[in-house]
């Protein structure tokens, strides 16, 4: 079972869950609900009056988002969390008693006018949502909850329509019910999330919205690989938007479908969402690993291409059903498409909300998602111009999604080449996934915060890229400037902040400098690794651990963490057959290593010899 349905059984887990499940599904059930009203129910209201009121309800449950998001980022920073979670489910019985009168007078205005508040609400909750989980969850958990939060999400997007469809059919008191009878549910789900401390309790609240949106946009921009991410997370919903506005069209007058098939390739999306967030979280290990967003924003663009080249399965005549539809073969291929697009758009979405709370700053954490919020609305606001002025120009819905995918492949690039840490990542998980299988013992021992230095063994060119793959946390290696400055490596090594160091009698300046920005790097809080060995064993065997560990200590005297690799002696990048790199694969595709980390040690008892033993037992008689 993953673990992220594990985290199910938690009571620090469950009560969101449900919560935010339920408001995905009430907002969807009173969206549907409406839609189907206006648009088949009700007599007074004329095609042309029902297409505007449809824009208008899309814009102003979006407007507030715009206009609030930026107090709520404040609010949720100020605040006591469950507290504050509670309130806005009240808000939501509220909002749903006057939708439910609105349906019970069976009037289409008033629906669409209490879209703005539900689009309120939606703001108010979106910065605590995103920002509770790294309060509640575990570091190793962070993935999986995402990946929890955004299954859900979808599939409750996805029952809220078939659900709404469903009971809008029984007339407009039932579904003035049941809007109020989900919302009494989310806030009796709300009861259970246990009190979470408020980041900044003395922060100052100011209602200047325009100031505050500028404010909350200039805390994302302080950290850059955090603020791309966010323009990451953006630019997938400028995607999500414009595919699950199409499709309907797209199903109708390309596939010469009925409205059945349209739910069916509308739930092999969120169950693709879904499949995709889970086995982002088996693929990175339980870590936040950004290595698999290209691979997400890759598939994206193949699938997207894809679909534009799918065989046109309109007939001219009635619309098919779904029975017809997957008796054709080319059908088949529409819908591996559809779902391989949601499995890739989670691997993609899911590393960069863990990314986005798990290195914001924990005081400014929920005015970030606010920013990001801002952000969203914003992309989803011009993705929605630009379609329909992109339809409205003759372009055909295939060739919308194949722009789309040029545009996703060029954005994605633009990204990447601003923060090329995305593609670093990429390059160390396909490392550690396809050449090695890496069995890691004992790494709960690095503590999940604050300053520490890890010893290693020094066993190959690629040790500091495993040990970077298998622990969570960032980390700044100390190494030989001469590695440092390998090609293809060195690229990996710049961009992961590592430390060159000379010997003494080699450059002395740089080696003062390589001590210099160990100690900045530990007073900020950071991991550093350093292997005390000085050079990649030559035999086998592990060296003399040299002093310069003892100098790091004696400035600033912090944990160590001894840790020690086995199995990759003998592989490609060891000097087993004499220069490394020269033999190709000598153990094959997937060879077994080893990582195992030992009991912290404190700076007073890291003496070289003490700390060569400790490595030495770890390692054990497995070179």
């Amino acid at each position: 079972m993953p673990d992220s349905i594990k985290l199910l059984s938690t009571r620090r887990f469950r009560p969101f869950f449900l919560t935010q499940l339920l408001g995905a599904f009430n907002d969807n059930l009173y969206k549907n609900g409406l839609t189907i009203f206006i648009t088949f129910q009700a007599a007074s209201v004329s095609q042309q009056h029902s297409n505007t009121l449809v824009n208008i309800a899309a814009g102003l449950f979006i407007l507030p988002f715009f206009l609030f998001s930026p107090i709520a980022g404040q609010l949720a920073d100020k605040h006591e969390k469950s507290m504050l979670i509670r309130r806005i489910k009240l808000l939501e019985i509220a909002i749903m008693l006057l939708g439910a009168t609105a349906f019970l007078l069976q009037s289409p205005s008033l629906l669409v006018a209490i879209l703005f508040f539900m689009g309120t609400q939606s703001a108010l909750f979106g910065p605590v949502k995103y920002s509770l989980l790294p309060q509640a969850l575990k570091p190793a958990e962070l993935v999986g909850g995402n990946a929890m939060v955004e299954f859900g999400t979808f599939i409750a997007i996805l029952m809220g329509l078939i659900v709404g469809a469903f009971i809008i059919d029984l007339g407009t008191t039932a579904m003035g019910i049941a809007v109020v009878f989900t919302a009494c549910l989310g806030y009796w789900a709300s009861r259970g999330i246990p009190t979470l401390n408020a980041a900044v309790p003395e922060l100052k609240i100011s209602f200047n919205i325009p100031r505050q949106t500028l404010n909350i946009l200039r805390d994302a921009r302080e950290n850059q690989t955090v603020f791309y991410s966010v323009m990451g997370i953006s630019w997938f919903w400028f995607i999500g938007i414009t595919y699950v506005t199409q499709l309907p069209n797209y199903v109708q007058y390309e596939l010469g479908a009925n409205e059945k098939v349209y739910v069916w390739l509308l739930a092999f999306f969120s169950i693709g969402i879904g499949a995709g967030s889970f086995l982002c979280e088996k693929l990175s290990g339980r870590m936040v690993e950004i290595g698999l967003v290209p691979i997400g924003a890759l598939g994206l663009t193949l699938f997207s291409v894809d679909i534009y080249f799918s065989q046109n399965l309109t007939s001219g005549g009635e619309l098919i059903t779904p029975s017809v539809f997957f008796a054709q073969g080319s059908s088949l291929r529409v819908s591996f498409d559809v779902i391989m697009l949601g499995i890739f758009g989670g691997i993609y979405i899911v590393p960069l909300y863990a990314l986005v709370q798990q290195r914001s700053n924990p005081r400014k954490r929920s005015r970030i998602i606010a920013a990001n919020n801002v952000l969203n609305a914003l992309f989803m606001v011009v993705a929605t111009i630009y379609a329909g002025f992109a339809l409205a120009m003759g372009v055909s819905i295939p060739v919308l999604f194949l722009i789309m995918a040029f545009m996703n492949a060029a954005v994605a690039l633009f990204i990447f080449m601003l923060v090329p840490e995305f593609i670093m990542r990429l390059l160390v998980w396909l490392l550690v996934h396809t050449l090695y299988r890496v069995e890691k013992t004992g790494l709960e021992q690095i503590p999940d915060e604050g300053p520490a230095v890890l010893i290693c063994n020094h066993v190959s060119f690629v040790d500091a890229l495993v040990l970077a793959g298998c622990i969570r946390r960032p980390i700044r290696f100390i190494m030989y400037y001469r590695i440092f400055q390998l090609p293809v490596l060195s690229f990996i090594f710049k961009t992961a902040n590592a430390i060159p160091i000379a010997g003494e009698h080699e450059d002395k300046d740089m080696m003062e400098r390589a001590f210099d920005k160990v100690s900045n790097a530990l007073q900020q809080g950071e991991l550093v690794c350093i292997f005390p060995e000085g050079k990649i064993t030559e035999s086998g065997e592990i060296g003399p651990f040299k002093p310069g560990i003892t100098r790091i200590l004696q400035r600033d005297p912090v944990p160590v963490i001894p840790l020690a690799l086995r199995g990759l002696w003998g592989s490609f990048f060891s000097r087993a057959y004499g220069n490394a790199m020269t033999r190709l694969l000598p153990r094959g595709m997937l060879s077994r290593i080893e990582l195992i980390a030992g009991d912290v040690i404190n700076a007073s008892d890291a003496r070289p010899d003490l700390l060569q033993q400790s490595v030495l037992q770890l390692r054990g008689e497995r070179l």
